[in-house]
């Protein structure tokens, strides 16, 4: 996998683009985000984790991930769209402080999702524990960094 292009980038192709910050729109994916992560916690307190479902459970840890750093983007004043727009989404974390060792394993797992969503990859338990326990460390980093001052 090629490493993930800077932000910069994006906005110079017109895929991120600079607008008035969207807090309404920035909360609503701050507890949207919230939601998803209290239903995957609840699955998990239900079944285990296994082949079976370690697609589901990486979606959803994807989702709870992404609607935070979508959040950020439009409090800062970001949105993007149309081919590449996830990718420009990983890159932000990028300026909001993330360490690269996690930004590239943010870019895997939207690659992973990507192949699930579209091309029917299967992942494996190994791979769902994994993005587990990234979201487990690195929920409330990503939460403070969506955190709506003021």
């Amino acid at each position: 996998m090629k490493p993930v292009r800077k932000f910069e980038e994006f906005v110079k192709q017109g895929i991120a683009k600079k607008q008035s910050p969207d807090i309404s729109r920035g909360k609503f994916l701050v507890e949207e985000s919230e939601q998803n992560r209290d239903v995957l916690l609840g699955i998990l307190k239900k079944v285990e984790v296994n082949d079976k479902n370690a697609n589901s459970i990486i979606k959803l840890a994807y989702d709870v991930i992404m609607g935070l750093v979508r959040a950020k983007m439009l409090l800062d004043g970001y949105h993007s769209a149309g081919q590449g727009a996830h990718e420009a989404e990983v890159s932000y974390l990028r300026l909001v402080g993330i360490k690269e060792i996690d930004v590239q394993f943010v870019d895997q797992l939207r690659y992973f999702r990507n192949g699930m969503l579209y091309y029917g990859t299967i992942m494996d338990k190994e791979y769902a524990e994994k993005v587990l326990e990234f979201l487990n460390a690195k929920y409330p980093q990503l939460k403070e960094i969506a955190r709506i001052k003021g």
